[in-house]
Formats: structure tokens, C-alpha cells, sequence
């Protein structure tokens, strides 16, 4: 009998297996480490940070019942770097973001045979514009839009109304993400 029992392969089961690996493994490692971190320098790359604004002060033009107004003035006073400032002090601000559409839709997309709704798409339209104190147009009228298709189902009314709510949080989210960058982007006033 063999001291050293041969697996099916004729290596032995002690060798190759658990080894840890030598200093040219760790070489190699490092190396290849490097040149990740190289290539992703290279190309750009960096963490997301916090928006640098060419302005402090901002006021922003929603109706104090608007969810997505609501929480741009939140994400924006979070940021320490913009202050928002209320109507009775808009002549303090230094640029002003004036919203021209806020608008959630619901539209049906698809039926089945017997002309029940299956999908409903739901959007968010938001239409701005950004202008400083003298009235010089730093951002022309743009229009975010944010839609996201639902699947409907009667024996799930609840758990749908619920989803639908989720959906147009997320695309609210969403639009104060893309509007924060699109401030952030103007870099003289």
C-alpha cells in the first residue's frame, strides 16, 4: 500500500491543494492590483461627491404642497453649501429656480381581450428653468421626465397603490438627483 493515496487524477490529495501562495502569487496579485487602479484613474474615474455651486443662496418657486419641491429644498440645505431661502426673503436670493410644470401622470398602456387595464405607465414631468436675481437666464426651460411602467391586477388593488406610490418616489428622487447636477453645473453667474 502507497504512503501517499493517489486521487483519480494521480495527484496526490496534500499537494497543490492548500497551498498558500508564494511570494510570486502575491507579486502577482499586487501587480495586477496596480493596474486596476491605474486604468480606473486613467479613464476619470472618482467617487461621487458633494456638488460644488457657483451660488450660496437660492430660492426655489413650489407650492409648499409639493412633494418633489419639498424634498429639493431638503437635499439641497443637506449639501451645507446652498442656503434656501423663503418667499418673503427672495430678494436675498442670488439666483432663482423658478418650476413652470410639476406634473404626475397616469396613463394606461395595455388592456386584455375583454378591455380590462393590465399596465398603466406613470410620469413625472418637471419643467424649470434657472435665472439670477437681475434676471439673466443661467439655465434655459428644460423638462425632466421620469416614467415607469406598472403591471395592474384587481385581486391586488392595495399592494398596487402601495407599488404605485413607491414608483413615483423613486422618479421624484430621481428628477432632485438630475436637477442637484444640473445646478451644480453652472459655474458662473
Amino acid at each position: 500500500m502507497n504512503a501517499h493515496p493517489r486521487s483519480a487524477f494521480g495527484a496526490s490529495p496534500s499537494r497543490g491543494r492548500h497551498q498558500r501562495p508564494g511570494k510570486a502569487g502575491s507579486a502577482v496579485a499586487l501587480v495586477l492590483a496596480l493596474c486596476v487602479l491605474l486604468a480606473l484613474s486613467a479613464c476619470g474615474f472618482q467617487l461621487r461627491r458633494a456638488p460644488d455651486f457657483a451660488f450660496d443662496t437660492l430660492y426655489i418657486g413650489t407650492a409648499d404642497s409639493s412633494q418633489l419641491g419639498n424634498e429639493l429644498k431638503r437635499t439641497i440645505s443637506a449639501s451645507d453649501a446652498v442656503r434656501v431661502v423663503p418667499a418673503a426673503q427672495i430678494n436675498t436670493a442670488q439666483v432663482l429656480l423658478d418650476v413652470l410644470q410639476e406634473q404626475r401622470e397616469k396613463v394606461v398602456v395595455g388592456l386584455n381581450a375583454s378591455g380590462q387595464v393590465r399596465e398603466f405607465q406613470l410620469r413625472i414631468r418637471f419643467q424649470f428653468r434657472l435665472r439670477s436675481r437681475d434676471g439673466k437666464e443661467l439655465i434655459p426651460a428644460t423638462e425632466i421626465l421620469q416614467q415607469r411602467d406598472i403591471s395592474f391586477s384587481e385581486s391586488a388593488v392595495l399592494a398596487k397603490e402601495a407599488e404605485e406610490a413607491l414608483l413615483y418616489r423613486d422618479m421624484q428622487s430621481d428628477i432632485v438627483q438630475q436637477l442637484m447636477r444640473r445646478l451644480a453645473a453652472v459655474k458662473s453667474l
